[in-house]
């Protein structure tokens, strides 16, 4: 029989260990059920990816934190795979997993660090200059630092260090320009912009882009991709590039909002937040002045075109080259959620928005799929394709509103809405569509049916870790990142409520995090799980199941990742009678009782209070 105990707030000011958490209110539930099956895949997962890390880890690694590689590696490209080889493992540990991983996880950046440092692309701890989708992929791990212990003083140090190359010093070597708003390349890192590009810059990516289209048409006595590889052709490919694309900004530059947003999360700086707003700003802007539609190219005079001939398109990561439309809607998408993050304004979904309105405009369908053209150039739109879901996914996580949700289901393949067809990735997000489908009750099945595939994969990753027989010195700059066991999307849907993160620098933005109280950490205390199986613009609805036959277990429920969201009330969802919990504060606690699956309806103002790394009890 179900049982709702009496109201009860224990005290104002909580006191744990040597920390005190003050205005925090603390409610009984209890429910005796037994304990779904999602649940029981849920612990399973967060206890078999531990040992899994370590195997992955002895397998690759020195004691000394650094990969078991060869010993020069030349060129720009690579430090970002460093890092991204073991990304995860700080957000692994602020989910519940073990202590022991993010002290893992941050003894291998130092290492990392030190190793690309040898290798020549790390200058000063950063580096030195390469583009924002790579830095993207290097720096979110960077994020997950602050995620899991914001006291961290060196990581802090880091954050304010890193965030401050962005500012315009005034001199040549300055990566920003105050006056016109722009990154003033999009090769940019702690050496400043790198407006001429050495064919040794580009030496281990050629191989890479001749899979790709050509980024211009008329390059002489260039015809294929393939050139990229014939070193007399390359050398006019690389003029090009040197001539049209590396003076100036691109929209690829706004993932360094991240960077940024990750500063002021630490010290609540506003010349963080105003460096977020304006440069977001600058962007729409742009818009404005392009009829509409995001140019990929603004020059050093912060002119649209400017050393494109004029054309809106054919900048660096752009309309044309390499991917097209996908990084117009990552960056964007990061820039806006960050801007809205940061001042609770959802107009600046306007700059995404005008990205998918743009090319939306140009769709057509066909065998009954609507089709998005991905490039433009002197041609026009073309190259069309269905979108992937996770960026029309995105903008309804952040607006919350019907349209976005309409417009998500619309562009969905209609046969992934209600069956998971798992689609396995380096840790990008690759599977929404049935995760939309499951909030929307076409897929009741989703959160086991996923958190099982996760499981499968990291047994998969463990069987290619444990077969590899490949020489050190034979293994591609991608070889760990491909072999990372803790795979994180479904314990990130479930627990969360959210899409995984952007994966080329996006921060994680989620409806609710936790806390254990009584261990004073992040994450979920042991025993227990949580999903989150409704979604609405005021709110969701929680389950969250204590495994403990015999203790209660409590938890630290905060709205949103950053305690950007005021919850006003809770209330356990039960036939009779109706007990409204009023909350009135960014978190509140819940004290589940043993054996018991509670389901907890969580009211609540999004966007209302300013993001922060800090824990409840700092």
């Amino acid at each position: 029989m179900l049982k709702l105990l009496p109201f009860f707030l224990l005290a104002a000011t909580f006191s744990f260990g040597q920390s005190q958490i003050t205005n925090l209110k603390s409610f009984p539930y209890e429910s005796p059920g037994s304990p779904p099956e999602w649940a029981l895949m849920q612990r399973q997962l967060m206890q078999a990816l531990y040992p899994a890390a370590m195997e992955f880890v002895e397998k690759y690694t020195r004691e000394d934190g650094t990969i078991i590689w060869r010993d020069e590696w030349p060129g720009m490209d690579g430090s970002d795979d460093g890092y991204e080889s073991f990304y995860n493992f700080p957000l692994y540990y602020a989910l519940g997993g073990p202590k022991e991983i993010d002290d893992l996880a941050r003894h291998l950046w130092e290492g990392v660090t030190r190793q690309f440092t040898e290798y020549g692309q790390i200058v000063d701890e950063f580096d030195a200059g390469y583009d924002w989708m790579h830095h993207g992929e290097a720096y979110t791990k960077f994020y997950f630092f602050g995620l899991s212990d914001p006291t961290d003083k060196k990581m802090r140090d880091r954050a304010i260090r890193f965030a401050d190359l962005y500012f315009d010093d005034g001199t040549e070597t300055s990566n920003f320009d105050d006056t016109h708003k722009i990154i003033r390349s999009p090769l940019n890192g702690s050496l400043g912009p790198r407006f001429i590009n050495t064919a040794e810059d580009w030496v281990t990516h050629r191989p890479i882009l001749a899979n790709y289209p050509l980024p211009y048409d008329d390059i002489p006595g260039v015809t294929s991709g393939k050139d990229w590889n014939v070193d007399d052709k390359f050398e006019h490919i690389l003029n090009a590039l040197n001539e049209r694309m590396m003076k100036g900004d691109v929209p690829l530059n706004l993932a360094s909002t991240s960077m940024m947003l990750n500063a002021y999360m630490y010290t609540g700086d506003d010349k963080y937040k105003d460096w977020v707003l304006s440069y977001v700003e600058a962007w729409m802007d742009r818009v404005e002045a392009n009829d509409g539609i995001i140019p990929d190219n603004v020059g050093l005079s912060g002119q649209i075109g400017e050393h494109m001939g004029g054309n809106w398109w054919g900048g660096y990561y752009g309309w044309k080259w390499p991917h097209g439309l996908r990084n117009k809607l990552e960056a964007t998408t990061i820039g806006a959620s960050n801007a809205y993050l940061l001042s609770g304004d959802s107009s600046y979904l306007d700059l995404p928005y005008s990205v998918i309105d743009a090319v939306s405009k140009e769709a057509k369908m066909e065998d009954g799929k609507v089709l998005i053209p991905h490039r433009y150039d002197q041609r026009g739109w073309y190259d069309f394709r269905p979108l992937q879901a996770f960026y029309p996914t995105h903008l309804w996580y952040m607006s919350r509103t019907d349209k976005d949700w309409q417009r998500a289901k619309e562009l969905v393949n209609p046969e992934e809405w209600s069956e998971l067809r798992y689609v396995k990735g380096k840790g990008e997000e690759r599977n929404t569509a049935t995760w939309l489908g499951f909030l929307d009750g076409a897929a009741p099945d989703y959160p086991t049916q996923m958190l099982r595939a996760n499981y499968k994969e990291m047994q998969d990753r463990l069987e290619k870790i444990r077969t590899d027989t490949s020489s050190p010195h034979h293994q591609d700059v991608h070889h760990w990142q491909q072999r990372n066991p803790v795979i994180l999307e479904g314990l990130v849907q479930t627990m969360l409520g959210a899409p995984n993160h952007i994966y080329h620098g996006g921060l994680l933005h989620t409806s609710l995090r936790y806390f254990d109280p009584e261990r004073e950490r992040p994450g979920l205390p042991e025993d227990m799980a949580a999903l989150i199986h409704g979604i609405q613009n005021g709110g969701v609805t929680l389950t969250l199941v204590n495994l403990h036959p015999t203790a209660t277990r409590k938890v630290i429920v905060q709205g949103g990742m950053f305690g950007e969201h005021h919850i006003k009330r809770v209330k356990q969802v039960i036939k009779y009678p109706y007990q409204f919990d009023t909350v009135d504060h960014k978190f509140f606690q819940a004290e589940i009782a043993p054996g018991s699956v509670v389901q907890l309806e969580i009211e609540m103002q999004r966007f209302q209070n300013s993001p922060t790394y800090a824990f409840p009890w700092h």
